[in-house]
């Protein structure tokens, strides 16, 4: 086995070292990614690898400020709201380029929008803006005022918007790159950030270069490469000997050595972010009108794909918690680099609800209720296993078979499904699974971001579920509505207060861990910024 493995982390440094000649050759950066994009369209992706490519190829009307998550103007210089906060008029900057040489312009970022929101646009369907869904439900439209201003009309107050705005989901696509590629067009990305698309190579890498046209000062790289590399060992050795520049993920086993490595340069920071298990309660909406929110009346709750009686029942569910020692997992396979997490967003945010208490580590009460279910013998059941590492789950088999030995002990028995990233996405969102790994990286530092997005009613939209534990609890989504439409932080913080507590009673879900993000770099690459999202920019980094 040893020699095995050996083996395969010399081909995949070899592999790296035939790609770019050597990661020290002019000013190229590589960076070892955990796993592959999906899509390379901002709009239509909603897992942080197909994110990080496309965060430094495109941008928006706002970003972030680096390292935090306040906002800043971008393609937008400045914005100005109406009192009631329905409407806000942006102007645009001007003399700003796309990658195929075309203007940016109103007209860009309404085709940006609309291509979302407008079941009639011509290119909406080309995707599944499941984002949207999830976050821009109270859009009402974008509107051209002139060829650098735009008006963003609301149906209704949003707390969160501004923040949202500076997430990749709306970002500026080139309209002419879009009609060139159609439904090709996440193949061909197109934007006016820092760095150009130059290829892809399906589950190898894909490589950026320097946008000579940027209208900030030129990227301090002349190529960005994000190489594939899954194996958490493999990503470190290739960076030990040099053959890439960064990795994320490390094995937290591995942090003393890397720390103990004069050559490499450890960057932590408190997570935005959760890990767990989510179980499916058996019951999902078809988004018809695909408004992003369930209508009740037009979209009755049907059947998901992975319906399973035993999870229907809200005791097999709280037993399932009882069963499993999270803080043995986050002991022995976190190691550290995480908490044990009780509600489903880090506890900095809005409205946490630290009164609740936690499902004990009990197997004899787990037992018990699943006795009480009518599964006094247990169950088979099946886990999907995420592909890749994430920043809220670095080894997910590892943290698979833990669970499966603690369910084990009370009865159930549990088989593992696994799949590679994009198809595992997809069968999660339509519901397919019966029980699966997930987890959530806040993208703008509003608790609606989680709260809403993971654990809403709306959210249970078979085919591009959020919330992947189905559960579609209408009170629960009432108190979640009614936070986004206020501006009050106390009576926001209460609705999501009172929205936890019955989300814990009806144990949808074994959160697992908040963890710690790190990312690793060659002493050699300055400027990297971490940000509390887990996104990651690389301008202005540089290699020396």
């Amino acid at each position: 086995m040893k020699s095995k493995l050996f083996v395969v982390l010399l081909l995949t440094v070899g592999l790296v070292f035939s790609l770019v000649g050597g990661a020290s050759a002019g000013s190229t950066l590589v960076f070892g990614s955990s796993g592959d994009a999906v899509r390379l369209d901002p709009a239509d992706v909603t897992d942080g690898e197909s994110i990080q490519r496309m965060d430094n190829i495109f941008e928006g009307l706002v970003e972030y400020e680096a390292g935090s998550v306040l906002i800043q103007p971008c393609l937008a210089t400045s914005w100005e709201a109406s009192a009631d906060g329905t409407e806000i008029v942006f102007n645009l900057r001007e003399g700003v380029k796309f990658h195929d040489g075309t203007d940016f312009n109103a007209d860009a970022v309404v085709f940006s929008f609309a291509r979302q929101y407008d079941t009639t646009h011509p290119f909406h369907q080309y995707g599944e803006w499941a984002y949207w869904g999830y976050m821009f439900g109270d859009v009402e439209r974008m509107e051209k005022v002139d060829d650098y201003t735009v008006k963003f009309v609301l149906k209704r107050p949003n707390a969160s918007i501004m923040t949202s705005l500076a997430m990749f989901t709306v970002n500026i696509v080139s309209p002419s790159n879009a009609e060139k590629y159609k439904g090709d067009a996440f193949k061909n990305p197109c934007g006016t950030g820092p760095f150009k698309f130059v290829e892809w190579v399906k589950d190898d890498h894909i490589t950026l270069e320097a946008n000579e046209n940027y209208w900030r000062e030129r990227a301090k790289l002349d190529k960005l490469i994000f190489k594939v590399i899954p194996d958490p060992s493999a990503r470190l050795m290739a960076l030990e000997v040099g053959e890439v520049h960064g990795i994320e993920y490390p094995n937290p086993a591995d942090l003393d050595r890397i720390k103990a490595n004069s050559d490499l340069n450890l960057m932590s920071q408190s997570g935005m972010n959760v890990g767990y298990m989510a179980m499916n309660t058996g019951y999902g909406y078809i988004d018809a009108n695909k408004n992003g929110m369930r209508d009740i009346a037009d979209e009755p709750l049907v059947k998901t794909p992975g319906y399973y009686e035993p999870l229907t029942k809200k005791k097999v569910r709280q037993a399932i918690n009882m069963a499993i020692d999270k803080q043995s997992i986050v002991d022995n396979i976190y190691m550290g680099t995480a908490m044990v997490a009780k509600n489903g967003m880090p506890p900095s945010m809005l409205g946490y609800n630290d009164d609740i208490v936690d499902y004990p580590y009990d197997p004899a009460r787990a037992k018990q209720l699943l006795a009480e279910a009518g599964y006094p013998d247990g169950f088979e059941v099946t886990l999907y296993v995420m592909p890749v590492s994430r920043p809220y789950m670095f080894d997910p088999p590892k943290i698979g078979e833990a669970i499966q030995s603690y369910l084990a002990a009370v009865g159930i028995d549990l088989k593992f499904y696994q799949v590679d990233w994009g198809t595992y996405l997809q069968e999660t969102e339509e519901g397919n699974h019966q029980m699966c790994l997930l987890g959530w990286t806040g993208d703008n530092g509003d608790p609606d971001n989680f709260m809403n997005v993971l654990y809403g009613a709306n959210a249970c939209s078979i085919g591009t579920a959020g919330n992947y534990a189905f559960y579609t609890n209408n009170t629960s989504q009432a108190f979640l509505s009614a936070a986004l439409k206020t501006y009050d932080s106390e009576k926001r913080a209460e609705y999501y207060r009172k929205a936890q507590e019955m989300i814990h009673e009806d144990a949808g879900w074994v959160y697992l861990a908040h963890s710690v993000q790190n990312i690793v770099f060659r002493t050699n690459v300055k400027g990297y910024v971490l940000n509390p999202t887990s996104r990651k920019f690389f301008y202005p980094v540089s290699v020396e």
